[in-house]
């Protein structure tokens, strides 16, 4: 069985492993010249380590984080760093932080090589299975769109749905040195600005910093911007900034999906991660939940592929047998999977992750706007309501965020 996978991000390069050691021929076409991320952490929740436990890379990532984010006070702080509210250690007990370039070496490591072609931008695919580049043309049994939230594939399946700008953008950074974080991290939340700490295995730290703005705003100087926002608040946020390279800050304008997909598939074609629901980052569930969609899709597919393999004796490969086309370019032979038959996983993928994923980014939309007020008399109550919340209730809501299992295959 032939998959072709758009987009080497966390999602794409999860689902690549989980089916490749099913045993699919796979395919990843990334149209940087590089698999690489950008310098900044990545929060892993308990859902997200099951993920990861069920493609098989549970070890692997074990060995680049560890459990101290539990023996940190954790929860919302006041600028001048009294509690609004705090979360019990157990309730964050498997979170995981770690760095978004430690955990795509991990992913790509895992990989046969030759499995990514970078340099490798993919122009456009069609319900059929055609994948065409700019100087090739392949058929595939299946194609999954990972390419982010301006998703290419997106536009095959459910054309039309952009993005929407959350009214904040997002500054994220590593120090590249340890710093004493007095043990205490999570977020410091002010009036339309916030701010967040994460400690990495290796004592740097990992930090966003959150404003509201214009979309275009633009600064002439990144860091100097985000040190000026945050210069009165509490230790040691100043410092987080001023030891992390300039060149390593970089700024994102927030924005998840205009509209909920009515469906993440379509012929040969499904979504995953961003590309099928792009979300805010307030739940830290972005990642998690592009680890979910990997997993479910790969157990699902496991039987077909079994069955694809025992059929053709050999993973599918009789599929990539190569005729020239026009203008030199090379188009695969015909999948070898009947549409009937690939539907049917697809249409249960669709069924599982929809709804989830949806009430996830919906929740999170929400939490921003609520984090993100400006108004004096609004934050005040805000803060007020936080800390009124037992803090077994909100561990309860964060625990029914994280609870989630892989299919039975």
């Amino acid at each position: 069985m032939r998959i072709a996978i758009v987009g080497a991000g966390i999602g794409g390069l999860s689902a690549a492993v989980g089916l490749q050691r099913a045993g699919a021929d796979v395919t990843v076409f990334e149209k940087a010249a590089e698999v690489r991320a950008g310098g900044s952490g990545l929060s892993i929740f308990a859902n997200g380590l099951r993920a990861l436990e069920s493609l098989g890379l549970g070890p692997r990532f074990a060995a680049i984080t560890d459990k101290q984010a539990e023996s940190f006070d954790a929860g919302q702080r006041r600028p001048d760093g009294r509690w609004i509210a705090q979360v019990p250690s157990d309730s964050v007990g498997e979170l995981r932080i770690v760095d978004r370039a430690d955990l795509h070496r991990v992913l790509h490591d895992a990989l046969e090589e030759a499995t990514v072609r970078t340099s490798a931008e993919v122009t456009s695919a069609t319900v059929d299975g055609m994948v065409s580049t700019r100087d090739r043309r392949e058929h595939f049994d299946l194609v999954i769109g990972a390419d982010g939230l301006h998703s290419r594939i997106r536009e095959a399946v459910e054309p039309g749905i952009g993005a929407r700008y959350a009214g904040y953008s997002c500054w994220r950074g590593i120090t590249d040195r340890p710093v004493d974080l007095d043990g205490a991290a999570g977020e410091t939340v002010g009036r339309g600005l916030r701010f967040g700490i994460a400690p990495l295995k290796d004592g740097r730290v990992y930090w966003f910093a959150v404003a509201n703005m214009p979309k275009d705003a633009s600064f002439a100087n990144e860091k100097s911007a985000v040190r000026d926002l945050f210069s009165g608040w509490h230790t040691p946020i100043v410092e987080l900034i001023e030891t992390t390279p300039a060149g390593r800050i970089a700024r994102t304008a927030i924005s998840d999906l205009a509209a909920p997909l009515p469906s993440y598939h379509r012929g040969r074609i499904v979504l995953l991660g961003d590309a099928a629901h792009a979300m805010t980052p307030n739940l830290g569930q972005g990642g998690g939940q592009a680890l979910e969609d990997a997993a479910t899709l790969t157990t699902l597919l496991v039987p077909l592929i079994e069955k694809s393999t025992h059929s053709d004796g050999s993973g599918g490969s009789a599929s990539a047998a190569k005729s020239t086309g026009s203008a030199g370019a090379t188009s695969a032979a015909g999948p070898t999977v009947t549409p009937a038959r690939i539907d049917r996983p697809l249409r249960r993928y669709d069924q599982l992750r929809k709804k989830r994923s949806q009430s996830i980014a919906a929740k999170s939309r929400l939490l921003g706007a609520v984090f993100q007020l400006r108004s004096p008399l609004l934050s005040a109550i805000r803060d007020a309501a936080f800390t009124a919340v037992p803090s077994r209730l909100a561990a309860a809501q964060a625990e029914s965020v994280q609870r989630w299992a892989p299919p039975a295959s």
